[in-house]
């Protein structure tokens, strides 16, 4: 006599899959919302100015228009003058750093977020969508004139090696840099270090070992 198989309930195991699924779903759009900007080649014609007339011509500025913009092309090749790649075949950078660690990172932050500059790609991905400028000022308004401000954060919070002092000078030759381009390109900009350290860090949820350094409000003088 054949047996009746007994029906088995699934409700509960639907229930997981579904939930499983939705969540997969959230994780995917919530990546999908983080936007990515792939920046044009930097243009080296912007600088070719002799060292010697960017040394000449650098200042600290602190008079910005906000009717001129950045363009994508000067913003690609100032990034690549602070930590872009100068020699593909061994990763090198344009600036140097303490025992090659490599650590300063530049988040690019304006009006519509902050967004992490990737090197290799030549990208930004953001990373916030909040203006992280105001925290920033340290009531130096300024600050909010510049289209774009540069944050230099030395990020060693997955290196057995930790040393603020490291960070400190890796940040000041990237800040060079920064400063000769705009020179060569007719920008004004300023180093500062002023800034809400635990809100930057809040804000970019930073590690224990990263150090927010310096940032650089760069625009077009008045």
């Amino acid at each position: 006599m054949q047996t009746k198989k007994p029906k088995l309930d699934h409700t509960e195991d639907m229930k997981k899959i579904m939930t499983l699924a939705f969540a997969l779903i959230m994780m995917g759009g919530s990546a999908l919302a983080q936007e990515t900007i792939q920046l044009p080649q930097p243009d080296m014609n912007m600088l070719k100015m002799t060292v010697a007339d960017a040394m000449q011509l650098r200042r600290s500025g602190r008079n910005y228009t906000k009717e001129k913009a950045i363009s994508n092309e000067q913003l690609s090749t100032i990034l690549w003058a602070a930590v872009g790649i100068n020699d593909p075949a061994s990763g090198r950078l344009t600036t140097p750093t303490a025992v090659n660690m490599q650590d300063i990172k530049v988040y690019v932050c304006n009006e519509k977020g902050v967004w992490l500059y990737d090197a290799k790609a030549n990208n930004l991905t953001q990373v916030s969508k909040d203006d992280l400028r105001p925290s920033m000022t340290a009531r130096q308004m300024f600050v909010m004139d510049a289209p774009v401000t540069l944050l230099l954060v030395s990020k060693q919070s997955a290196m057995q090696r930790q040393s603020e002092r490291y960070g400190a000078m890796d940040a000041g030759y990237v800040s060079q840099d920064i400063y000769l381009a705009c020179a060569a390109m007719g920008l004004k900009t300023v180093a500062r270090a002023m800034m809400d350290q635990e809100a930057v860090k809040k804000a970019l949820d930073l590690k224990e070992g990263d150090f927010p350094m310096l940032n650089h409000p760069i625009g077009y003088g008045k």
